[in-house]
């Protein structure tokens, strides 16, 4: 799930840093992928809340579905419909597969958080309130992103993540 966060600074500096560590994490993935024998695809994929039923998530979907083709009266009826539902969040997956395995699936999102944020992990609580820290060594003096530093955060998660898949 994405992190908590509260803080309007903190919001400011996480949507600083969010967009150019997921291009750094492709990238990254990128030059992993031209020498490995792992072959990766990407994919749109809708993430729920943990305790949300298989019979919600159709319920739910089928819900967003009749929202795009319903008058404005059908829409507010959805609309307030919805407001008591969990509701998705949209994520994208890299899917990697070698013939003979199964198949892996690698939340790309997740991978920007623990670039982002301070030893972040999606299982543990950030604080007393579970909010997230950003990771401030990113960000320059001048309030930039740091892009030498971020670079090297997200090369060494990448390379991680390839180091911990199955050997082949």
């Amino acid at each position: 799930m994405p992190p908590r966060i509260s803080d309007p600074a903190v919001w400011q500096q996480a949507e600083l840093l969010m967009q150019p560590a997921f291009i750094r994490i492709i990238d990254h993935i990128r030059k992993h992928l031209d020498q490995s024998t792992w072959k990766g695809t990407y994919q749109d994929v809708l993430i729920w809340p943990d305790e949300t039923t298989d019979e919600t998530k159709v319920i739910v979907s089928q819900l967003l579905q009749r929202m795009e083709a319903a008058s404005l009266a059908e829409q507010a009826e959805i609309k307030q419909a919805l407001t008591q539902m969990p509701i998705p969040h949209p994520g994208y997956h890299l899917c990697l597969q070698h013939q003979g395995l199964p198949q892996i699936s690698i939340d790309l999102w997740e991978l920007c958080y623990q670039v982002c944020f301070c030893n972040y992990s999606s299982s543990l609580t950030h604080s007393a309130t579970g909010e997230v820290q950003i990771d401030t060594s990113l960000i320059d003096e001048d309030g930039d992103v740091d892009w030498q530093r971020l670079n090297t955060k997200a090369g060494d998660l990448v390379k991680q993540v390839f180091a911990n898949l199955p050997v082949v």
